[in-house]
């Protein structure tokens, strides 16, 4: 990972009292959650979009249809955002205004990258599958071709938590 440069998004944080700093509270939070919103921009039009996710500890993946919206612009922009969070709920207070939200959250910036290598997608989708079940699969050569997985290459990942 590398400081992103002057007026990025990811630059300095200005609430230093609630930032994340040690990596392995921050895998934790990913490790916890099991949706990643991922935000994709075409045309200077945002577009996000909950997938499931799987994380190796360098990289993010998810898998896909080859088809649809968030494919088509992955192929013209792979610049992507991500945010995970866990356990958010309300702090609140005696001014209505004063009420805040208690949560970890992780936010990263990266590149998207198609995984076309058989093993390699093959890997994937036992990474995605053993987040939700034991259970071993066989995956198909038609399904394998039908399905797109995709990585993304973090740039820069932070954590931000309040209420603990």
């Amino acid at each position: 990972m590398h400081t992103m440069p002057e007026g990025h998004p990811h630059g300095a944080m200005r609430r230093k009292d609630r930032e994340i700093t040690d990596r392995a509270e921050i895998d934790e939070i990913i490790g916890q959650t099991r949706v990643m919103h991922l935000a994709l921009a075409d045309n200077n039009v945002p577009f996000l979009v909950p997938v499931f996710f799987a994380y190796d500890g360098q990289a993010l993946y998810f898998h896909s249809s080859q088809k649809g919206t968030k494919i088509e612009i992955l192929k013209r922009n792979n610049l992507v955002c991500v945010e995970m969070t866990i356990d958010h709920d309300v702090i609140p207070d005696e001014k209505p205004c004063d009420f805040e939200a208690r949560h970890r959250t992780v936010i990263g910036f990266g590149k998207a990258a198609f995984v076309t290598d058989e093993a390699e997608k093959i890997r994937v989708l036992d990474m995605l599958v053993a987040r939700f079940t034991s259970r071993k699969f066989e995956y198909p050569k038609a399904n394998l071709d039908r399905t797109m997985v995709v990585r993304i290459d973090l740039e820069s990942i932070k954590g931000k938590k309040h209420g603990f």
